[in-house]
């Protein structure tokens, strides 16, 4: 068995995913507090009327946001509560999507992130702002 602590973010990422990332296929490429790319296949992700609009593009860009707040959350602060506005521009009917997080503001209580999900012709599908607030963690002993 692999030392977690010898283990990239990538792979840590991939190894914790959750059970909503790993049915919607979600498979992380990079990760640093600087960026967050992850992958996702449309086929079995659209909403019932055919769109990636909407709950898939919008479950990929709340997991890069979310990881990447968490990714530049100090050691005595925790990744809480999102707030996200997206823009959906055009459908993904087939294939794969790429999603790349980066961040716009980081700060002590919040960190704000842009998430940009392209089709495979590199065309935007979708862009999110995500805000993240970072909560002090309280001793509960």
């Amino acid at each position: 068995m692999t030392d977690p602590g010898k283990l990239d973010a990538v792979q840590v990422l991939q190894a914790t995913r959750g059970e909503l990332n790993e049915r919607l296929g979600v498979i992380f490429l990079e990760a640093t507090p600087q960026r967050v790319v992850a992958t996702m296949p449309v086929e079995g992700n659209r909403q019932p009327y055919g769109l990636l609009h909407g709950g898939a593009s919008i479950a990929l860009g709340e997991t890069l946001g979310s990881t990447l707040a968490a990714l530049n959350c100090p050691p005595e602060r925790s990744a809480v509560g999102i707030e996200i506005n997206a823009t959906h521009h055009r459908s993904a009917l087939s294939g794969i999507v790429t999603g790349v997080a980066t961040p716009l503001n980081v700060g002590r209580t919040l960190v704000t992130s842009e998430i940009v999900v392209t089709d495979d012709q590199e065309r935007r599908v979708c862009t999110i702002r995500l805000t993240c607030l970072l909560r002090e963690n309280r001793d509960v002993s």
